[in-house]
């Protein structure tokens, strides 16, 4: 066979491959999961990250065949919904998936909008994974939500016993918007604190999420001269004007939250002032990164042409959804049988290397299993990105 044939032979069997592939998908039923949650504003950073992340993992999904569940293939498609933090929008984006017979729903991002959209999941059927924290959504009587990254009581503890251990921290201050997610971070974070024997020095400072000037929130705090600051609940537009103030105001201690950051917000916000700042990260570190994890990130970052480290905790969601499905299919329709699969459930971690395995997790928290087993990974910031500082897991 000569050069020129054998070409236009490989091309002909290409053509027909990609139109197999495309008819096969074309031929696949539609698995709808939904996501409510903030993609603008202050907290934009959190949601986005979210709903890239589903999108990415969708398109890879839909890219390669679809997914089988029980004797069918679907190809899976993300419905989204801005709530704009406003938890009366949280509950009109659920009642939209409610309204087109959605069952899975990712988000919301805020303990206000979790809270708010609780009566609608139960009432149609929906089981929603939020990154919230309110104990409430997760043990009984509730069932629907199932928390969807590690909460600031489980993270905090680790972070101040390490920072004690490893950095001689002493004493805290915590400073908070004025806010009911913020505050309750701030409270949790502070009896975690004392149980510790960590010496509380400020913990009733606040500030409106609007605020341009955080020289008079924070003189203060700084003045009570902790080893710590604790920015509670902190959105990541706010986190790099704080940062700078109490950089400004003098303060050289150590500075952290609990909830995760952008580090090119980080980076365009303070500078060289955040180097140090130390946050949740996304579930992955490169040395504990799967394959498929690295290959996520390059999805992502070509669809988007950025990449958010939250995401590697964001991308489990749909992953867990899909992976339950397959173990019981009649959940596809039925989230009675879904929860009962939750029990027991056990699969491999496709974005960790080694044996670690999918599996839901919050007994020790909530009394049942209502949390996504995924690594708590806190981060420190320096020079335009985030650098791992240590790895642990939670019950």
């Amino acid at each position: 066979m000569s050069k020129r044939v054998f070409l236009k032979s490989l091309l002909a069997g290409m053509i027909t491959l990609s139109l197999g592939l495309s008819v096969a998908q074309a031929d696949n039923e539609v698995l709808k999961i939904g996501f409510v949650g903030v993609t603008s504003g202050p907290a934009a950073a959190w949601g986005i990250s979210n709903q890239r992340s589903m999108e990415t993992r969708a398109a890879w999904i839909n890219e390669t065949g679809g997914v089988k569940i029980g004797d069918k293939t679907y190809n899976v498609e993300i419905v989204a919904f801005d709530d704009q933090k406003d938890p009366k929008r949280a509950i009109a984006g659920m009642e939209k998936m409610a309204q087109e017979g959605i069952h899975y729903v990712v988000g919301p991002n805020v303990d206000d909008g979790a809270a708010a959209v609780r009566p609608v999941a139960e009432k149609n059927g929906i089981i929603y994974f939020p990154y919230a924290f309110p104990k409430t959504l997760y043990a009984p009587p509730a069932s629907n939500a199932i928390l969807g990254m590690v909460a600031n009581y489980q993270s905090g503890p680790a972070i101040y016993k390490y920072l004690k251990d490893n950095k001689s921290v002493k004493k805290a201050a915590f400073v908070a918007a004025n806010e009911s997610d913020p505050l309750s971070q701030r409270d949790g974070g502070v009896e975690a604190a004392k149980a510790l024997g960590l010496e509380v020095v400020s913990d009733n400072v606040t500030y409106q999420v609007d605020t341009t000037d955080f020289t008079p929130v924070l003189l203060p705090v700084i003045r009570s001269q902790p080893d710590l600051l604790v920015l509670s609940g902190v959105s990541p537009a706010n986190a790099p004007q704080l940062i700078r103030s109490a950089r400004e105001l003098g303060y050289t201690g150590l500075i952290s939250t609990e909830t995760a950051q952008d580090a090119q917000v980080l980076k365009e916000g303070a500078g060289e002032l955040a180097n140090g700042f130390i946050s949740v990260g996304g579930a992955s570190t490169p040395e504990i990164a799967s394959d498929m994890m690295r290959e996520f990130v390059e999805r992502y970052t070509k669809k988007f042409g950025e990449y958010n480290d939250e995401s590697n905790t964001k991308v489990y969601a749909l992953e867990y959804i899909l992976d339950t499905l397959k173990a019981n299919p009649e959940a596809i329709k039925d989230v009675e049988a879904f929860k009962k699969t939750v029990d027991t459930f056990e699969a491999p971690n496709p974005y960790m290397k080694g044996e670690a395995k999918l599996k839901y997790v919050g007994t020790t928290s909530f009394g049942q299993k209502r949390q996504l087993a995924v690594p708590l990974v806190v981060n420190v910031y320096q020079d335009g990105e985030f650098k791992t500082l240590f790895v642990a897991e939670v019950d």
